[in-house]
Protein backbone atom coordinates (compact mmCIF):
# COMPACT_ATOMS: atom_id res chain seq x y z
CA UNK A 1 0.00 0.00 0.00
CA UNK A 2 2.98 2.31 0.46
CA UNK A 3 3.65 2.27 -3.28
CA UNK A 4 -0.01 3.02 -3.93
CA UNK A 5 0.11 5.96 -1.51
CA UNK A 6 3.01 7.38 -3.53
CA UNK A 7 0.92 7.09 -6.72
CA UNK A 8 -1.85 9.05 -4.99
CA UNK A 9 0.60 11.75 -3.82
CA UNK A 10 2.09 12.05 -7.33
CA UNK A 11 -1.36 12.47 -8.86
CA UNK A 12 -2.26 15.02 -6.21
CA UNK A 13 0.84 17.05 -7.08
CA UNK A 14 0.05 16.90 -10.80
CA UNK A 15 -3.50 18.09 -10.14
CA UNK A 16 -2.29 21.03 -8.01
CA UNK A 17 0.24 22.02 -10.69
CA UNK A 18 -2.39 22.07 -13.44
CA UNK A 19 -4.91 23.92 -11.26
CA UNK A 20 -2.31 26.61 -10.52
CA UNK A 21 -1.52 26.87 -14.22
CA UNK A 22 -5.22 27.31 -15.08
CA UNK A 23 -5.74 30.09 -12.49
CA UNK A 24 -9.27 28.88 -11.76
CA UNK A 25 -10.01 31.68 -9.30
CA UNK A 26 -9.51 34.23 -12.07
CA UNK A 27 -11.83 32.20 -14.31
CA UNK A 28 -14.53 32.21 -11.62
CA UNK A 29 -14.29 36.02 -11.51
CA UNK A 30 -14.51 36.10 -15.32
CA UNK A 31 -17.70 34.00 -15.23
CA UNK A 32 -19.24 36.38 -12.68
CA UNK A 33 -18.39 39.37 -14.90
CA UNK A 34 -19.85 37.70 -17.99
CA UNK A 35 -23.03 36.67 -16.18
CA UNK A 36 -23.45 40.24 -14.95
CA UNK A 37 -23.10 41.46 -18.53
CA UNK A 38 -25.71 38.91 -19.64
CA UNK A 39 -28.31 40.52 -17.36
CA UNK A 40 -28.20 43.82 -19.28
CA UNK A 41 -31.58 44.63 -20.90
CA UNK A 42 -29.92 45.22 -24.31
CA UNK A 43 -27.73 42.11 -24.11
CA UNK A 44 -29.44 40.29 -27.00
CA UNK A 45 -29.56 43.33 -29.30
CA UNK A 46 -26.29 42.14 -30.83
CA UNK A 47 -27.20 38.47 -31.26
CA UNK A 48 -23.78 37.27 -32.48
CA UNK A 49 -21.92 38.99 -29.63
CA UNK A 50 -24.46 37.68 -27.10
CA UNK A 51 -23.97 34.13 -28.41
CA UNK A 52 -20.20 34.42 -28.09
CA UNK A 53 -20.40 35.75 -24.52
CA UNK A 54 -22.91 33.07 -23.49
CA UNK A 55 -20.71 30.35 -25.00
CA UNK A 56 -17.59 31.70 -23.25
CA UNK A 57 -19.39 31.81 -19.89
CA UNK A 58 -20.70 28.27 -20.37
CA UNK A 59 -17.25 26.93 -21.35
CA UNK A 60 -15.56 28.58 -18.37
CA UNK A 61 -18.19 27.27 -15.93
CA UNK A 62 -17.78 23.77 -17.35
CA UNK A 63 -13.98 23.98 -17.01
CA UNK A 64 -14.14 25.21 -13.40
CA UNK A 65 -16.72 22.54 -12.51
CA UNK A 66 -14.66 19.65 -13.89
CA UNK A 67 -11.51 20.74 -12.03
CA UNK A 68 -13.53 21.19 -8.84
CA UNK A 69 -14.73 17.63 -9.36
CA UNK A 70 -11.15 16.39 -9.85
CA UNK A 71 -10.03 18.23 -6.70
CA UNK A 72 -12.89 16.70 -4.71
CA UNK A 73 -12.14 13.21 -6.04
CA UNK A 74 -8.46 13.28 -5.02
CA UNK A 75 -9.48 14.45 -1.53
CA UNK A 76 -11.95 11.55 -1.26
CA UNK A 77 -9.28 9.09 -2.40
CA UNK A 78 -6.90 10.27 0.31
CA UNK A 79 -9.67 9.68 2.87
CA UNK A 80 -10.43 6.25 1.41
CA UNK A 81 -6.77 5.28 1.66
CA UNK A 82 -6.87 5.72 5.44
CA UNK A 83 -9.92 3.46 5.68
CA UNK A 84 -8.45 0.89 3.27
CA UNK A 85 -5.71 0.07 5.77
CA UNK A 86 -8.27 -1.98 7.71
CA UNK A 87 -10.77 -3.05 5.02
CA UNK A 88 -9.77 -5.02 1.90
CA UNK A 89 -13.12 -4.31 0.19
CA UNK A 90 -12.42 -0.59 0.41
CA UNK A 91 -8.95 -1.24 -1.03
CA UNK A 92 -10.53 -2.65 -4.22
CA UNK A 93 -12.89 0.31 -4.46
CA UNK A 94 -9.98 2.67 -3.88
CA UNK A 95 -8.02 1.22 -6.81
CA UNK A 96 -11.06 1.54 -9.08
CA UNK A 97 -11.67 5.17 -8.02
CA UNK A 98 -8.00 6.01 -8.54
CA UNK A 99 -7.95 4.60 -12.09
CA UNK A 100 -11.13 6.50 -13.01
CA UNK A 101 -9.72 9.75 -11.63
CA UNK A 102 -6.38 9.29 -13.40
CA UNK A 103 -8.20 8.75 -16.70
CA UNK A 104 -10.35 11.88 -16.18
CA UNK A 105 -7.33 13.95 -15.13
CA UNK A 106 -5.23 12.98 -18.14
CA UNK A 107 -8.14 13.71 -20.47
CA UNK A 108 -8.61 17.20 -19.00
CA UNK A 109 -4.86 17.82 -18.70
CA UNK A 110 -4.53 17.57 -22.49
CA UNK A 111 -6.78 20.60 -22.89
CA UNK A 112 -4.24 22.67 -20.94
CA UNK A 113 -1.86 22.13 -23.87
CA UNK A 114 -4.34 23.76 -26.27
CA UNK A 115 -2.58 27.12 -26.41
CA UNK A 116 -2.54 27.71 -30.17
CA UNK A 117 -4.47 30.64 -31.65
CA UNK A 118 -7.19 28.40 -33.11
CA UNK A 119 -6.85 25.25 -30.97
CA UNK A 120 -10.33 25.90 -29.53
CA UNK A 121 -11.93 26.02 -32.98
CA UNK A 122 -13.86 23.58 -35.13
CA UNK A 123 -11.78 21.74 -37.72
CA UNK A 124 -11.90 21.09 -41.44
CA UNK A 125 -10.05 17.90 -42.35
CA UNK A 126 -9.29 17.06 -45.97
CA UNK A 127 -8.21 13.61 -47.12
CA UNK A 128 -6.66 13.25 -50.60
CA UNK A 129 -5.54 10.04 -52.29
CA UNK A 130 -1.99 9.79 -53.58
CA UNK A 131 -0.74 8.18 -56.75
CA UNK A 132 -1.96 4.63 -57.18
CA UNK A 133 -5.47 4.89 -58.59
CA UNK A 134 -8.13 2.68 -57.01
CA UNK A 135 -5.85 1.37 -54.23
CA UNK A 136 -5.02 4.87 -52.98
CA UNK A 137 -8.60 6.05 -53.39
CA UNK A 138 -9.88 3.17 -51.28
CA UNK A 139 -7.24 4.00 -48.63
CA UNK A 140 -8.38 7.65 -48.63
CA UNK A 141 -11.95 6.46 -48.02
CA UNK A 142 -10.78 4.28 -45.10
CA UNK A 143 -9.03 7.32 -43.56
CA UNK A 144 -12.14 9.45 -44.00
CA UNK A 145 -14.22 6.88 -42.13
CA UNK A 146 -11.52 6.61 -39.43
CA UNK A 147 -11.76 10.32 -38.67
CA UNK A 148 -15.56 10.22 -38.74
CA UNK A 149 -15.46 7.45 -36.13
CA UNK A 150 -12.87 9.40 -34.08
CA UNK A 151 -15.21 12.40 -34.05
CA UNK A 152 -18.09 10.17 -32.88
CA UNK A 153 -15.96 8.74 -30.06
CA UNK A 154 -15.03 12.22 -28.79
CA UNK A 155 -18.59 13.49 -28.99
CA UNK A 156 -17.84 15.82 -31.92
CA UNK A 157 -20.26 16.34 -34.79
CA UNK A 158 -18.91 15.59 -38.26
CA UNK A 159 -20.23 16.22 -41.76
CA UNK A 160 -18.73 15.68 -45.22
CA UNK A 161 -18.94 19.08 -46.95
CA UNK A 162 -17.20 18.18 -50.19
CA UNK A 163 -16.35 14.84 -51.80
CA UNK A 164 -14.83 13.73 -55.09
CA UNK A 165 -15.53 10.03 -55.67
CA UNK A 166 -13.13 7.60 -57.30
CA UNK A 167 -13.99 6.05 -60.65
CA UNK A 168 -14.20 2.46 -59.35
CA UNK A 169 -14.06 2.66 -55.55
CA UNK A 170 -13.13 5.00 -52.73
CA UNK A 171 -12.59 8.73 -53.03
CA UNK A 172 -10.13 11.03 -54.73
CA UNK A 173 -10.63 13.62 -51.99
CA UNK A 174 -13.10 14.69 -49.32
CA UNK A 175 -13.40 17.45 -46.73
CA UNK A 176 -14.88 16.67 -43.32
CA UNK A 177 -16.19 19.47 -41.09
CA UNK A 178 -15.72 18.53 -37.42
CA UNK A 179 -17.58 20.58 -34.84
CA UNK A 180 -16.63 20.51 -31.19
CA UNK A 181 -14.60 22.35 -28.57
CA UNK A 182 -10.85 22.01 -29.29
CA UNK A 183 -11.52 19.89 -32.40
CA UNK A 184 -8.70 21.64 -34.28
CA UNK A 185 -6.40 21.48 -31.26
CA UNK A 186 -6.76 17.70 -31.10
CA UNK A 187 -6.58 17.02 -34.84
CA UNK A 188 -4.15 19.58 -36.27
CA UNK A 189 -1.15 17.27 -35.86
CA UNK A 190 -2.80 14.65 -38.10
CA UNK A 191 -1.70 16.65 -41.15
CA UNK A 192 0.77 14.75 -43.29
CA UNK A 193 1.13 11.60 -45.37
CA UNK A 194 -0.38 8.32 -44.14
CA UNK A 195 1.01 5.06 -45.58
CA UNK A 196 -0.87 1.74 -45.83
CA UNK A 197 0.63 -1.71 -46.49
CA UNK A 198 -1.87 -4.55 -47.09
CA UNK A 199 -2.89 -7.38 -49.39
CA UNK A 200 -4.67 -5.74 -52.29
CA UNK A 201 -8.46 -6.37 -52.41
CA UNK A 202 -8.39 -5.14 -56.04
CA UNK A 203 -5.72 -7.49 -57.36
CA UNK A 204 -6.65 -11.00 -58.51
CA UNK A 205 -3.29 -12.30 -57.27
CA UNK A 206 -3.89 -10.72 -53.86
CA UNK A 207 -0.42 -9.14 -53.90
CA UNK A 208 0.93 -6.90 -51.15
CA UNK A 209 0.44 -3.24 -52.01
CA UNK A 210 1.54 0.10 -50.53
CA UNK A 211 -0.79 3.11 -50.76
CA UNK A 212 -0.42 6.74 -49.71
CA UNK A 213 -2.95 9.44 -48.83
CA UNK A 214 -2.47 12.91 -47.41
CA UNK A 215 -4.40 14.56 -44.60
CA UNK A 216 -4.69 18.33 -44.17
CA UNK A 217 -6.32 19.84 -41.08
CA UNK A 218 -7.42 23.48 -40.92
CA UNK A 219 -9.25 25.55 -38.30
CA UNK A 220 -12.65 27.04 -39.00
CA UNK A 221 -12.08 30.80 -39.18
CA UNK A 222 -15.07 33.01 -38.46
CA UNK A 223 -16.16 35.78 -40.85
CA UNK A 224 -15.31 38.50 -38.33
CA UNK A 225 -11.77 37.23 -37.77
CA UNK A 226 -9.23 39.84 -38.87
CA UNK A 227 -6.40 37.31 -39.24
CA UNK A 228 -7.36 36.60 -42.86
CA UNK A 229 -8.74 39.39 -45.06
CA UNK A 230 -9.96 38.53 -48.56
CA UNK A 231 -11.00 41.17 -51.08
CA UNK A 232 -14.04 40.31 -53.27
CA UNK A 233 -12.05 41.00 -56.45
CA UNK A 234 -9.57 38.28 -55.45
CA UNK A 235 -12.22 35.57 -55.84
CA UNK A 236 -13.69 33.61 -58.76
CA UNK A 237 -16.99 31.91 -57.87
CA UNK A 238 -18.53 29.11 -59.95
CA UNK A 239 -21.63 27.03 -59.36
CA UNK A 240 -22.26 23.44 -60.44
CA UNK A 241 -24.50 20.48 -59.72
CA UNK A 242 -23.62 18.22 -56.80
CA UNK A 243 -22.40 14.80 -57.90
CA UNK A 244 -22.48 11.34 -56.37
CA UNK A 245 -20.57 8.07 -56.89
CA UNK A 246 -19.95 7.36 -60.57
CA UNK A 247 -20.28 11.03 -61.45
CA UNK A 248 -24.07 11.21 -61.63
CA UNK A 249 -25.67 14.53 -60.73
CA UNK A 250 -27.49 14.53 -57.40
CA UNK A 251 -29.32 17.86 -57.78
CA UNK A 252 -31.19 19.26 -60.78
CA UNK A 253 -30.09 22.83 -59.95
CA UNK A 254 -26.59 24.23 -59.45
CA UNK A 255 -26.38 24.45 -55.66
CA UNK A 256 -22.73 23.42 -55.29
CA UNK A 257 -20.13 26.21 -55.15
CA UNK A 258 -16.49 26.33 -56.20
CA UNK A 259 -14.30 29.29 -55.20
CA UNK A 260 -10.83 30.12 -56.50
CA UNK A 261 -8.54 32.58 -54.72
CA UNK A 262 -6.76 34.23 -57.65
CA UNK A 263 -3.55 35.44 -55.88
CA UNK A 264 -2.72 32.01 -54.44
CA UNK A 265 -4.52 29.70 -56.88
CA UNK A 266 -6.26 27.94 -53.97
CA UNK A 267 -9.52 26.26 -55.01
CA UNK A 268 -12.22 24.92 -52.67
CA UNK A 269 -15.69 23.51 -53.24
CA UNK A 270 -18.73 22.78 -51.11
CA UNK A 271 -21.71 20.75 -52.26
CA UNK A 272 -23.30 19.28 -49.15
CA UNK A 273 -25.96 21.94 -48.51
CA UNK A 274 -29.14 22.20 -50.57
CA UNK A 275 -28.82 25.98 -50.59
CA UNK A 276 -26.29 27.66 -52.86
CA UNK A 277 -25.91 30.49 -50.31
CA UNK A 278 -25.04 28.07 -47.49
CA UNK A 279 -22.57 26.23 -49.70
CA UNK A 280 -20.92 29.56 -50.52
CA UNK A 281 -20.68 30.47 -46.82
CA UNK A 282 -19.04 27.12 -46.07
CA UNK A 283 -16.68 27.46 -49.04
CA UNK A 284 -15.62 30.93 -47.88
CA UNK A 285 -14.68 29.54 -44.45
CA UNK A 286 -12.72 26.77 -46.16
CA UNK A 287 -10.76 29.17 -48.36
CA UNK A 288 -10.00 31.47 -45.39
CA UNK A 289 -8.69 28.45 -43.50
CA UNK A 290 -6.49 27.37 -46.42
CA UNK A 291 -5.05 30.88 -46.80
CA UNK A 292 -4.35 30.99 -43.06
CA UNK A 293 -2.58 27.61 -43.29
CA UNK A 294 -0.52 28.85 -46.24
CA UNK A 295 0.56 32.00 -44.38
CA UNK A 296 1.29 30.00 -41.22
CA UNK A 297 3.43 27.55 -43.20
CA UNK A 298 5.42 30.47 -44.62
CA UNK A 299 5.95 31.89 -41.12
CA UNK A 300 7.09 28.52 -39.76
CA UNK A 301 9.45 28.09 -42.71
CA UNK A 302 11.03 31.48 -42.05
CA UNK A 303 11.45 30.67 -38.35
CA UNK A 304 12.99 27.31 -39.21
CA UNK A 305 15.44 28.95 -41.64
CA UNK A 306 16.53 31.41 -38.96
CA UNK A 307 17.13 28.45 -36.64
CA UNK A 308 19.03 26.56 -39.35
CA UNK A 309 16.45 23.76 -39.54
CA UNK A 310 15.85 21.92 -42.82
CA UNK A 311 12.20 22.37 -43.86
CA UNK A 312 10.40 19.68 -45.86
CA UNK A 313 8.51 20.97 -48.88
CA UNK A 314 5.90 19.55 -51.20
CA UNK A 315 3.25 17.08 -50.11
CA UNK A 316 4.55 16.82 -46.57
CA UNK A 317 6.27 14.28 -44.39
CA UNK A 318 5.05 10.74 -43.85
CA UNK A 319 3.74 10.78 -40.29
CA UNK A 320 2.20 7.35 -39.75
CA UNK A 321 2.50 3.84 -41.14
CA UNK A 322 -0.41 1.36 -41.16
CA UNK A 323 0.80 -2.20 -41.79
CA UNK A 324 -1.92 -4.86 -42.16
CA UNK A 325 0.28 -7.54 -43.78
CA UNK A 326 2.36 -9.64 -43.06
CA UNK A 327 1.67 -8.47 -39.48
CA UNK A 328 -0.59 -5.80 -37.98
CA UNK A 329 1.06 -2.67 -36.64
CA UNK A 330 0.27 1.04 -36.77
CA UNK A 331 3.20 3.27 -35.84
CA UNK A 332 3.54 7.03 -35.58
CA UNK A 333 6.91 7.97 -37.04
CA UNK A 334 7.16 11.20 -35.00
CA UNK A 335 6.50 9.91 -31.49
CA UNK A 336 7.18 6.20 -31.84
CA UNK A 337 3.71 5.42 -30.44
CA UNK A 338 2.43 2.17 -31.90
CA UNK A 339 -0.34 -0.40 -31.57
CA UNK A 340 -1.01 -3.88 -32.93
CA UNK A 341 -4.76 -3.25 -32.53
CA UNK A 342 -5.05 -2.03 -36.12
CA UNK A 343 -8.80 -2.60 -36.50
CA UNK A 344 -9.57 -0.52 -33.40
CA UNK A 345 -7.37 2.35 -34.59
CA UNK A 346 -8.94 2.34 -38.06
CA UNK A 347 -12.31 2.41 -36.30
CA UNK A 348 -11.39 5.75 -34.73
CA UNK A 349 -9.48 4.76 -31.58
CA UNK A 350 -6.74 7.37 -32.13
CA UNK A 351 -6.46 8.82 -28.62
CA UNK A 352 -3.08 7.20 -27.95
CA UNK A 353 -1.55 8.63 -31.16
CA UNK A 354 -3.04 12.10 -30.77
CA UNK A 355 -2.21 12.41 -27.07
CA UNK A 356 1.39 11.26 -27.65
CA UNK A 357 1.92 13.97 -30.26
CA UNK A 358 0.31 16.71 -28.15
CA UNK A 359 2.51 15.84 -25.16
CA UNK A 360 5.63 15.54 -27.33
CA UNK A 361 5.25 19.05 -28.69
CA UNK A 362 4.61 20.54 -25.26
Amino acid sequence: MENFLQHIKNLEERILTVRDCLDLLEKVKKVEALEKEMTRPDFWDDYKSAQDISREASDLKEEVAVWDKIGGKIFDIRQMFELAQEDKEIEKELESEYKQLLKLFEKEELKVFMSGKYDFANAMLTVASGAGGTEAQDWANILLRMYQRYADRRGFKSEVVDINYGNEAGIKSATLFIEGKNAYGFLRRESGVHRLVRLSPFNASNLRHTSFSSVEVMPEIEDNDSEVVIKPEELEVDTFRSSGPGGQNVNKVETAVRIRHIPTGIVVACQIERSQLKNKERAMKMIKAKIYQLEEAKRQEEIAKLKGVQVATGWGNQIRSYVLHPYKMIKDLRTGHETSQAEEALDGDLDGFIEAEIRKLK
